[in-house]
Formats: structure tokens, sequence, C-alpha cells
């Protein structure tokens, strides 16, 4: 080859390289980090943070400290970060490391703290008023006769470690009446290790016929120094004249006894559970067991009389109703009095009472007085006394949602649903195994144990959720626990979620022909590619198009060295 031909070529050389160095070197943005918000969080409860900077690009990982926490990318500018309920407390550096370990790192870019504890009350030493009855008697020489006035005397103590106040005594008529205060005393104070004297006068409602012994239910509330209320209940069984008295007779052959007999065969309410502050309807089945009539029948509903002066003769004051016990059952629209009329002999009929539980009933079994006042075939007046037992629940009120928006769903995709349970009931309960399933996906951390919750309380939980299909997602939540009765009960939340399909990058089109399942397509040689191949060979190197399998060709008398494998070929 001819040196002017080398110069030309040579020239050509230079003027291709410099060419090449003249163009302009694209600039790309630095990876940086602007803000984080919020930069303080407390780690009772997982918390979202938002990164702000650039250069952030798909599978970047924010580090808080050396720890690496759940990272979403937004946008080449924004990134979102869970902080995990429970982290540490301390102030961390924060960076961001992109999948090529390039990184950017804000020092002191986060303070996690604990939230600061409730105080605690120092417990005091328990004591209470304690009321009991030390003695009682009556004045009525040989019993308690029908139509005669009597005094009972009891004799009230308070063995307690503190003083009782407002001391109220209250005896509840059944066979004897009240008379002068309606069988309520007001004792007042009665410091402890105290006694003192009650007197009520009595009279006998009906004749005792056949009996020996009567029985007085007696009620004592008070309270303590607090404020704390009590309530004491006692019997009290008095001696009275027998009517049947007189001179032993031989005993006749039984021909049976004709007599009325009211009875409550069953009863019912229109609420499954019965809890303070509801008012409900009670349904009483009355049936007469006799085989005579009931006449005038007057139902009692708490308890109650109906006086008369012997042989049938009314006797002032009619029917009491009002000396019944409505201290958790109250009469709401109509009166605790109702007039059946006459029930036949072996008849039956229904009658309906409005109630109301009073807010103030704690859970419990409490017995409920009936009263059934009529008149007998020979016209004297007959009261039947009925207990029946209404059950009062005080259940959990308790509502299941998420302390923190939630927004779609992603298929395929681990979502953070911040469940919490909020206790808007007026009592503290307690709470079992809380268990979160559904069947839109797989469901991690998905079971815990609550444990106590105040009023007003809350408790968190979160929960990873993979949806496999688009669509309405249910969640279901599931809470046991045992009510007063010590009955398992369940409360259960449906939660209705929105779940889309995972976005594919639009960038990569598998219909596209230049896609080449993801290869690079061989392009066409170029005129300068071919222009450098031919420099190449001025210089003696290697300027051909190598080709798999195929033998390079060597000038002669030149050694011939090995051409190196393009990458991702097969060498």
């Amino acid at each position: 080859m001819s040196s002017k031909l080398k110069i030309i070529f040579s020239t050509l050389f230079l003027f291709t390289l410099l060419f090449g160095l003249a163009q302009p070197i694209p600039v790309q943005a630095a990876l940086s980090i602007a803000t984080i918000e919020p930069n303080l969080v407390y780690n009772s409860q997982a918390t979202y943070i938002t990164i702000t900077g650039s250069d952030f690009v798909e599978g970047a990982k924010v580090y808080v400290g050396e720890t690496a926490v759940t990272t979403n990318f937004i946008g080449e500018t924004s990134l979102t970060a869970i902080i995990p309920s429970g982290f540490a407390p301390g102030i961390y550096n924060v960076k961001v490391v992109k999948p090529d370990q390039s990184e950017f790192l804000i020092e002191a870019g986060l303070t996690v703290e604990a939230p600061n504890p409730e105080p605690t009350s120092t417990q005091q030493p328990f004591a209470r008023p304690q009321v009991s009855v030390g003695a009682y008697s009556t004045n009525a020489s040989g019993g308690i006769r029908y139509g005669q006035e009597f005094t009972l005397t009891v004799r009230l103590e308070n063995s307690g470690g503190v003083r009782a106040n407002g001391i109220q005594v209250n005896f509840v008529p059944s066979a004897l009446l009240m008379l002068g205060n309606g069988g309520v005393i007001s004792v007042g104070t009665l410091n402890n290790g105290s006694a003192v004297d009650i007197a009520q006068t009595m009279t006998a409602a009906n004749p005792f016929w056949g009996e020996t012994m009567t029985a007085l239910e007696m009620n004592v509330s008070y309270y303590d120094e607090n404020g704390i209320p009590y309530t004491e209940n006692f019997t009290l069984n008095l001696g009275v004249y027998n009517t049947y008295t007189g001179v032993a007779a031989a005993t006749a052959t039984p021909t049976g006894v004709h007599l009325s007999q009211l009875i409550i065969s069953e009863y019912k309410t229109d609420l499954l559970q019965l809890e303070p502050g509801l008012q409900f309807n009670l349904e009483l089945s009355i049936q007469n067991k006799g085989d005579l009539p009931a006449k005038s029948v007057t139902m009692i509903v708490g308890g109650g009389s109906a006086s008369s002066g012997g042989e049938g003769t009314p006797g002032p004051g009619g029917v009491s109703g009002s000396s019944g016990d409505f201290t958790n059952f109250a009469p709401v629209g109509t009166s605790n009095v109702q007039s059946l009329g006459d029930i036949p002999a072996q008849s039956s009929l229904v009658a309906t009472q409005q109630l109301i539980v009073n807010v103030n009933t704690t859970p419990g079994a409490y017995p409920m007085k009936v009263t059934f006042s009529y008149m007998d075939s020979h016209g004297m007046q007959v009261n039947d006394e009925q207990v029946i037992t209404l059950l009062v629940y005080s259940l959990p009120n308790i509502d299941v949602s998420f302390y923190q928006p939630v927004s779609d769903l992603t298929t395929f995709q681990s979502n953070l649903l911040p469940l919490q349970v909020i206790n808007l009931g007026r009592n503290s309960t307690i709470l079992g195994n809380m268990t979160v399933t559904s069947s839109a996906g797989m469901v991690e951390n998905g079971q815990t144990f609550v444990g106590a919750l105040d009023t007003g309380g809350y408790f968190t939980l979160d929960v990873m959720l993979t949806p496999e299909m688009a669509g309405q997602a249910e969640v279901l939540v599931s809470i046991d626990y045992t009510d007063d009765f010590n009955q398992a009960r369940t409360i259960t939340k449906t939660l209705v979620l929105n779940v889309i399909e995972m976005q594919i990058d639009p960038s990569i089109d598998p219909s596209n022909p230049d896609f080449n399942g993801g290869l690079p397509i061989e392009q066409p040689e170029t005129f300068w590619q071919k222009a450098w191949r031919f420099i190449l060979g001025l210089f003696g190197l290697d300027s051909g198009t190598p080709v798999n399998n195929q033998p390079i060709q060597v000038e002669p008398g030149l050694k011939p060295e090995p051409v190196p494998a393009q990458p991702g070929g097969k060498g």
C-alpha cells in the first residue's frame, strides 16, 4: 500500500474519532432525597412515610438505619415506605438504594418514638359497709291474725369496715300489707360497729288457711363514702295464727278440692337478649289449672295485691301495684296493673306488658314477681304470686374498620390492611382471638389475641393480603369472646375492598414484531461501521464480521489470533 494512501486513511480515521467525541453525552438526574414526611413517627402502630427526591426507579429500597422496610415505587420523584409497629425508638439515617447499588443517604432523617405511658393510680385498700339483720320480732301474741294490726321490729347492724350512708329499708308486700308509710323506712347513716332498731306497722291481706308461717321480703339499700351503692335482700319468717284450729275430729274421706289456680305456663320476650336501656315486650301465657273459674282477674307485674274486707266486700284502697320492685325493669306505655277479666277453668290467655331495662342494670339473672288478684267462687279475694326470671346481658359494642384509608388493592402483590378494633361501649370489655380470612387470596399475619379494651380504647393489627383476581374482595374479621353467662360468642365484620389488575410496563409489548422475546435484534451494518472496519484493516487489525463456527481468513505469513465471543452468544 502506498504511503499516500495510508496518509489518506489515517486522516479519515482521526476525523471519525474527533467527530464521535464531539457528540453531546446525555445528562441524567442524580439520585437524591429532598424531604421525608412525616419525619417523626410513633411505634404504637404501622405508619406510612413519603420520600421525595429524584432519579427513583422501580425496585429501589428504603433503609431506616440498617433495616430495609417495605417500599412502594410511586414515581421517579416519590417513594412510600412503611415503618412497622414496634420499631425500636431512636434517630435514624434514611437512605435509598437502587437496584444497581447506587444510593443516597440523609443523616438523622427520621425519628421513631414510643407513645407516652398512661399514669397508673395507686390502689387503695378496699373497705365497705355491711348492713345485716341482728334480730326481729312482732308484738302479735299467738301469731299474726287476719284483720288485726301488728308491729314488726327489726334490728339492723353495720358489721362492715366503714360507715353506711343513706340507708333505706323497703318491705315488699305479699301476704302482709304495709300501713302508714307504704313499707319504706329511711334510716340515714349507720357507723361501722353500730346498730339501730326500725319498726313497721302491718296487717294480713288474707286469712291464713292452714298456714303456720308467712315469709316477708325486706330489701336494704345504702352506699359508702365514695358513693358506691349496695343492696341487701332478707327474708323474714313470721308466725301466723292458723284459721283452721279447733277440736280434732275424724278425717273425712277426700272428695276433691274445688278451687281456681292461676299459673304462668310460659313467658318470653320479643328481644333475643335484654340489654340496659332497651325496651321490650313481655308475653305471658296464663292458665287456670283449677276446676273453678277465676273472676275479675287483675295482673300486677312487679308484685302487689288487692285488698278486700271479708266475705268478698272490697276494702279501701283496691289494687296496690306501686309497692313492687322496679329497680331493674319498669313499665312503659301502660301501668303495671292490667285487668284480664274472667278466666274459666282449664282455660288460658296471653297477656303482654311493655317494659324497659334500667340503664344502670348490671348483667345478671333477675327475678320478677307477677301477682294475679281475683275472686274465687266463694267471693273471697285471692292473690296468687308467680316469679319469673329475666336475663340481662351487657354485650360488647365493637367496631372493626381501618385506621387509615385503604386504596385499591393490586393482584398478586402484598397489600397492607391496617385494621383496628374500637370499643364503643360504656364499659370495658375483654376480647379473645381475632382472625382475619379472605376467599380472595392469601392472608398473612391474620390471627392475634386482643385482650382487654377500655371504653374508647382501640387495638390495631396490620394484615397483608395478596389477592388473586380483580374485582370485589371480601375480608372477614372474626373476634371471639365470652359473654356474662360464660357462653362463647363471636363478633363478625365483613369488609369489602376493590382489587385491580397488576400494572404491566407499557414499554414492553410482546405483540411488537421488534420484541424478539426480549433479545436484541441484529441491525444492518451502517456506512460508518464499514468505514471503521476498513480503517482497522489498514492497520492490520481484525476488520471482518465474525460468524459462529466459521474460520476467520488471515493473510499469509500472519499468525491467527483467537476472536473473543460476543456477550450473550454461544462462543
